[in-house]
């Protein structure tokens, strides 16, 4: 059993694997178009999310990447195409019904982008104690258990400035996932964070995918981490989708962006 696997086994939180049952449909995304005045940044992108796994989108600065996981979270529109997410389509969707589907994914956030002024468990618990107005008692319970999962104990009544970068990361996963999403999307998990701190950082992702049942969506540059987390994976190039599959599928693609992005080759169309 690896330290995270006891972390978490140690948390007492029971799995919910398999009591929760994952969405028929997560995300869907099919010839999506989006420009920013002349540039356009995402040109007829297709992405499926299979539920109850991961999937990794890979790609270098200036791929689309960012711009492709704003318009999944509801935070940049888009100008033609279908982006369905959990069986719904995003575009004309009410204020009070976006938000409700925004309620059903967390983030993990490629900073962490924690509240400053607040505590580790003013941080966790956000969104139970603003947007759903859980009881008090409830959200003390929920933030330790969160915490727990995620490795950290005792540490709710310290500021994001008093933890290391590897800790924040942390705090910032326990509060993706304390509303108990149904996806969790995450940006870069390993920015920042040393070797071995980006490995446990993986794990845990690993580990709450098997453990709650969460279908997770990662964009990354860091083929370490993607390679690790992957089911299924896509690589994005210039706004355009050039490869999909597994990882194996991924490794033996003849494509020669895939290819010179696979063995960080300085020599190719990437990087010019």
């Amino acid at each position: 059993m690896s330290a995270v696997d006891e972390t978490i086994e140690a948390s007492g939180v029971p799995a919910t694997a398999e009591l929760r049952a994952a969405p028929a449909e997560v995300a869907v995304m099919r010839g999506v178009e989006k420009s920013f005045g002349d540039r356009q940044v995402l040109n007829g992108v297709d992405l499926e999310v299979p539920p109850g796994k991961v999937t990794v989108v890979l790609g270098g600065s200036g791929s689309g990447k960012s711009t492709l996981l704003r318009i999944l979270l509801g935070l940049e529109g888009y100008d033609r195409g279908s982006v369905r997410l959990l069986g719904r389509e995003v575009k004309g969707l009410s204020a009070s019904a976006s938000n409700a589907l925004m309620m059903e994914l967390g983030v993990l956030f490629q900073f962490g982008a924690l509240f400053d002024s607040m505590t580790v468990g003013e941080n966790v618990c956000f969104a139970l104690r603003y947007v759903q107005k859980r009881p008090m008692d409830e959200i003390a319970n929920r933030c330790r258990e969160n915490l727990l999962m995620v490795g950290l104990k005792n540490v709710e009544n310290l500021y994001p400035a008093q933890l290391s970068g590897g800790m924040r990361k942390r705090v910032a996963l326990a509060r993706a996932i304390a509303h108990e999403p149904r996806v969790l999307f995450v940006d870069e998990p390993t920015t920042g964070l040393d070797p071995v701190m980006s490995d446990q950082i993986n794990e845990l992702i690993l580990q709450l995918n098997e453990r709650l049942g969460v279908t997770v969506l990662c964009i990354t540059h860091d083929l370490t981490a993607g390679f690790k987390l992957a089911d299924h994976m896509a690589m994005l190039f210039e706004g355009r989708m050039v490869a999909t599959g597994t990882p194996t599928e991924m490794l033996a693609c003849e494509d020669p962006i895939v290819r010179q992005f696979l063995s960080a080759s300085a020599h190719g169309q990437l990087g010019g």
